[in-house]
């Protein structure tokens, strides 16, 4: 099985980011200087803002932490940022709409690393060879472009025991055999806490109040204490989160209707089509929702529509 992409480097600039430009020496090899753009902050909050539909706790908390960490001349250590929620919520989206406003090439240059734990970490048979290849992964990344960013995808299907393995890349060290990994950012993507944070979320509305009531108070604690306490999540009593190393537990709330009918005309308009209401109304009243009878949570948020649509234009 192939566990890490073989590397190529080319003899032209590569990248700008937000404040690191990487360009190549005369070695060939990708190194990182000082660049710095206003308009790429101005962007992600543009994007965080238009494009996140339903989600107002996690883009005020992304927004206000990428901002601070990128803006920031001598961050003391990397940003960690755990993304939570049910399918289709928005988490892989905005772990992509940060990459974005950070990178030229996007989810595609070369110092954005996306693992997905099923894909990349299958066995738990193996995990003893994950970790020493993950760790290497990480660090001569790192030793090449501080401002790298590394995407873990489906947490709640990571073997056990694996993910601590990173904490030292996570932690306040200065520098770590010879490697500063300060400037680097670190996102985990997972559906645990996902049935927590719904449940808060359908009280506010029995209750009568506002979704847009809720803050991140009123998730972040129960939410970093469920993770850690369910073996299914990945953090189940890591260090990661006994020694406060996730800087953020960001809760994705489960979507309502108006958002998935957002999402439909959104994606219309990406195929080329003129956004139609009828059409999108069409395909949400098909979907399912909860709780049964009421119909105001999508079970799986806007997941699907892309596909879904074609059956009805």
């Amino acid at each position: 099985i192939m566990l890490a992409q073989t590397l190529h480097w080319t003899i032209s600039p590569i990248r700008c980011c937000w404040n690191v430009a990487c360009f190549v020496n005369q070695y060939s090899m990708p190194k990182c200087s000082r660049y710095k753009s206003v308009l790429s902050s101005t962007g992600l909050k543009y994007d965080i803002e238009t494009k996140l539909y339903g989600q107002h706790v996690a883009a005020q908390v992304i927004l206000k932490a990428v901002t601070g960490f990128m803006e920031s001349e001598n961050p003391k250590k990397p940003l960690v940022l755990s993304l939570h929620g049910w399918t289709g919520t928005g988490k892989n989206f905005a772990s992509q709409l940060i990459a974005e406003n950070i990178y030229k090439k996007k989810m595609r240059s070369r110092f954005v690393h996306l693992f997905s734990v099923t894909a990349h970490f299958p066995h738990k048979a193996n995990i003893d060879t994950y970790k020493t290849w993950l760790q290497e992964w990480i660090r001569s990344n790192v030793a090449i472009c501080p401002r790298s960013m590394f995407i873990f995808d489906e947490m709640d299907k990571m073997p056990p025991g694996l993910i601590v393995s990173i904490k030292p890349y996570l932690d306040f060290s200065d520098y770590l055999d010879g490697v500063s990994y300060r400037q680097a950012i670190f996102i985990f993507l997972s559906n645990a806490g996902g049935k927590m944070i719904n449940e808060v979320t359908m009280k506010f509305w029995r209750d009568g109040r506002e979704r847009e009531e809720i803050q991140l108070k009123d998730l972040e604690t129960e939410l970093s204490q469920s993770v850690f306490n369910n073996e299914d999540s990945g953090f189940w009593h890591t260090s990661l989160i006994d020694k406060k190393l996730v800087d953020f537990f960001v809760p994705f709330l489960p979507l309502e209707y108006k958002h998935v009918i957002q999402c439909g005309l959104t994606e219309m308009a990406g195929m080329g089509h003129t956004p139609d209401n009828n059409v999108v109304k069409r395909m949400a009243d098909d979907l399912i929702f909860f709780p049964k009878g009421e119909r105001v949570f999508s079970d799986q948020g806007c997941k699907l529509i892309a596909n879904k649509l074609h059956f009805y234009i």
